[in-house]
């Protein structure tokens, strides 16, 4: 019993989801002197913080930043100012029990200086100018500011012929430019273009107070600030005759295994895992990986797992993907590997991204021998006496009795039974808690005041941003709301003080965070949510 029992614990543990590593990755790979570059570290360990104390010897760093991307990962990120020119090592990095690979930024020769533009100006790009209908593009926007703000407000609005979408946190960092010290806050976009032809991108706008000295304030100097940037044009192309379908266009695809088993056993399920890499699509845009079909065998696809980055100015997905594969026999299985075909916009045409096929020596499941077969006895001739001749029987050594085998073959029945349903199982487990909806999970992790405690103790300003949107119920969609809902005018003026000082960089920011903890001492005091009248009819669907 307890080896039949190890068997069904071996059989569900292929159903369960891999441990997956920590990792890291820069934005872009290549930046101008004086230019921030955002290193983002993504784990799904419990409780564990990066330590940044490596990256302090070649690079400033700007204030981290913390979310969930979901399930139990946790993505950390902080902008990365070189000191010095050339290529430069970003160093492992730390987090819990693990440490992330190394990475390469190269900063490139100085460009010449830019003129001076006053107190505040705009820059913006596109990271492809002539793209196909439908492919993403990354906008970004910069705005650059050498006087501190109060307060302040950058739009971008969406173009005729096209949807745009903000992706990501703002990136903040310093940059001199004629010999001039500006603050740069870096905003990314999302730009789908949905027909061929011209497109031009509006020109951002940027409409700002700026905090002046004592003369400004004592002669009522007017501090407002405004400033608009340069408007995109691109030429879309349309989809080409003969393209591949689904229309995938993209800079670059790549596909490796993240598990690729060689060795199996009938009746028990071997995972495979493969992994996509596209450069210039979103996870809304990529379609799924492929499940194999094979000879022979049972496949099980669960639901691909996507993560979404801003890469060298442009969007990135990476898509995992589990096949759970159990063999019906023993023998050589070949289970073949995916191909996805995607659209070159660089070169032009098609492009097939391939792996290969798997090889796997499916072994016999225990205790799958064939019972022992004797001869069958020469019938007795007619005349003689049955009795008399009925031959004793004669044990045959390795045979087992007809019970033993179907009391086996009941076992291996329930191995197999209780294989597809673990599998059945993971995946209704995991749709129902997709199912779910955001509001159960913000239900379970609703933080507390303890944990605002902490976090206006020793975290950032929009790490105590975001916990407040999380302790709002509903969530808050952003800060606007969090002051509005607001019940307390202290607390609401706190807030505004820390957006204040948010914008200035140069402000009081330790006055910021003592009127927060002294006004958030005992947790946020919400509104009360409006109540409608009670209807008088009673309820089409009474609760039983």
């Amino acid at each position: 019993m307890a080896r039949v029992l190890w068997l069904l614990l071996a059989c569900l543990a292929a159903a369960l989801p891999a441990h997956a590593e920590t990792r890291a990755w820069l934005d872009r790979n290549v930046v101008a002197p004086g230019e921030a570059v955002t290193l983002n570290i993504e784990t799904d360990q419990p409780g564990a913080a990066p330590d940044y104390t490596p990256l302090q010897a070649d690079f400033e760093l700007g204030p981290p930043y913390r979310s969930s991307t979901g399930g139990n990962r946790t993505l950390f990120g902080v902008a990365l100012t070189p000191r010095r020119e050339g290529a430069l090592d970003v160093p492992a990095v730390r987090v819990g029990s693990e440490r992330t690979a190394p990475l390469k930024l190269s900063v490139s020769a100085r460009a010449p200086a830019a003129v001076p533009r006053g107190d505040v100006f705009l820059e913006s790009r596109v990271d492809d100018p002539s793209p196909y209908v439908q492919q993403s593009v990354g906008l970004t926007v910069r705005l650059h500011y050498a006087t501190p703000l109060l307060s302040g407000e950058l739009t971008q609005d969406a173009p005729d012929g096209a949807s745009l979408q903000r992706t990501g946190e703002d990136v903040q960092s310093s940059r001199e430019i004629g010999g001039r010290r500006y603050r740069v806050v870096e905003r990314r976009y999302l730009l789908v273009p949905e027909r061929s032809g011209p497109l031009e991108v509006p020109a951002p706008r940027f409409r700002g107070q700026g905090a002046g000295g004592f003369f400004d304030d004592f002669f009522g100097t007017d501090r407002r600030l405004s400033a608009d940037g340069a408007a995109q044009l691109l030429q879309v192309r349309a989809q080409p005759d003969g393209a591949p379908q689904p229309w995938l266009p993209l800079r670059d695809l790549r596909l490796r295994y993240q598990a690729e088993p060689s060795q199996a056993r009938a009746g028990a399920a071997v995972e495979i895992v493969v992994e996509a890499v596209a450069q210039g699509a979103t996870a809304a845009q990529f379609p799924e990986i492929p499940a194999p079909q094979v000879d022979g065998a049972q496949v099980f696809a669960e639901r691909a797992e996507s993560t979404e980055r801003f890469v060298d100015g442009g969007p990135q997905v990476t898509v995992v993907r589990r096949f759970s594969v159990v063999p019906l026999q023993a023998g050589a299985l070949r289970v073949p590997g995916p191909r996805m075909w995607w659209w070159d916009t660089a070169a032009g045409r098609p492009q097939v991204a391939a792996l290969p096929d798997l090889q796997l020596e499916v072994a016999a499941a225990a205790a799958d021998a064939a019972p022992g077969v004797g001869d069958n006895p020469s019938p007795a001739p007619a005349s003689a006496s049955a009795d008399a001749l009925a031959p004793d029987p004669v044990p045959v050594p390795g045979a087992a009795s007809p019970r033993l085998w179907l009391w086996l073959a009941a076992v291996f029945a329930l191995l197999w039974l209780a294989t597809l349903a673990g599998l059945l199982w993971s995946r209704r487990a995991r749709r129902s808690a997709a199912a779910a909806g955001p509001s159960a999970s913000h239900a379970a992790a609703r933080p507390t005041v303890p944990d605002l405690r902490r976090t206006l103790d020793a975290g950032t300003f929009d790490e105590a941003v975001r916990l407040l949107q999380r302790m709002a119920s509903p969530p808050a969609a952003d800060l606007d709301e969090v002051i509005a809902r607001l019940q307390d005018p202290a607390q609401r003026q706190a807030l505004e003080a820390m957006r204040r000082a948010l914008w200035a960089g140069e402000g009081e920011p330790a006055a910021a965070r003592a009127a927060l903890r002294a006004a958030f001492r005992e947790g946020p005091r919400w509104q009360a949510p409006a109540r409608g009248e009670a209807s008088p009819l009673p309820p089409l669907y009474p609760p039983r």
